[in-house]
């Protein structure tokens, strides 16, 4: 890549307007210009314009349906970049939040949330931390899945098989509210899609926090030893 390449990119990412956008975007949806103007609190015109830059540069694709027009992030890599840049981003001293529902949307998105198609926060700190102290996972030389963690992974009926594209089996992925590695890649996607459709979590609010059902607690305890006091 070319100087040059690289601070387009960066200049793509330099922006408040853009940055609202693609955090919106790391719930894994598709997403209208005009669900994004209203979430970023800005004009319809204003929005279109932003997201023809992101669209021309890569980082999101676009879908049409009908008279509909739906972005969402390119792919998985440019979600990881997305949340790296946040976790490096967050102060040190965050500011305290403006009013209740400001602080528990912010405690929701803490104590478990999406990241794109993985679990992150401090439900996804418990799954990557319980997986690595059983055995299944290895961190010490980057993530990995050992043979115990396929054969887990395959007991719960999601075996995993490398696709065309470049993504990993596992990626260790920077949290940006705990400053701690989750389980990103085809396995945190697996599982993150195994938790919701099976109701061990579950969706709450409009932003991406999820929350750990009675049976998500059961299940989770049973399968990785993790307390149900870790995800409350």
């Amino acid at each position: 890549m070319a100087p040059k390449d690289l601070a387009a990119l960066a200049a793509l990412f330099a922006d408040e307007t853009r940055a609202a956008f693609l955090l919106a975007l790391l719930d894994g949806r598709a997403w209208t210009a005009g669900e994004l103007a209203r979430q970023a609190k800005v004009a319809p015109s204003t929005a279109s314009e932003h997201l023809g830059k992101l669209v021309a540069g890569g980082v999101l694709a676009e879908e049409r349906q009908g008279r509909h027009r739906y972005v969402r992030l390119a792919d998985p890599g440019v979600a990881h970049l997305v949340e790296d840049l946040a976790a490096r981003a967050e102060p040190d001293v965050p500011a305290a939040p403006r009013g209740l529902r400001a602080v528990s949307a912010g405690q929701a998105m803490a104590r478990g949330r999406t990241c794109y198609d993985h679990l992150a926060g401090r439900l996804g700190i418990a799954i990557a931390e319980a997986m690595t102290a059983r055995g299944l996972l290895r961190q010490d030389t980057g993530f990995a899945l050992t043979d115990a963690g396929l054969a887990w992974f395959a007991d719960l009926g999601l075996p995993l098989v490398r696709g065309r594209g470049r993504r990993p089996v596992a990626r260790g992925c920077l949290d940006w509210t705990e400053r701690k590695p989750h389980l990103a890649g085809l396995a945190g996607a697996a599982l993150c899609r195994h938790a919701l459709d099976a109701g061990w979590c579950v969706r709450i609010g409009s932003e991406r926090a999820v929350k750990v059902t009675a049976a998500g607690e059961r299940a989770l305890h049973a399968a990785l030893g993790i307390e149900p006091a870790e995800l409350r």
